[in-house]
């Protein structure tokens, strides 16, 4: 699967948030799992979009497909 998060800000927000030191597998671990999360919930969200016949998925679609996501 092709990357589409970059490392460097998910790293930034980690220290952001007072992880000082943090394994690089642990930075990519996260990565992948923010990954796969965005692609379930883009694809819940493209469910929705047609059902309702339409073309562009709305804050809305995100919304609900989040919220079942969980």
């Amino acid at each position: 699967m092709a990357e589409y998060i970059s490392w460097s800000p998910i790293r930034r927000l980690m220290k952001h948030n007072g992880a000082v030191i943090v394994a690089r597998d642990a930075v990519n671990e996260l990565v992948d799992w923010m990954s796969q999360s965005a692609e379930t919930i883009t694809k819940s969200a493209l469910k929705l979009t047609k059902h309702a016949k339409r073309k562009k998925i709305t804050k809305n679609d995100i919304l609900m497909a989040i919220k079942y996501f969980k």
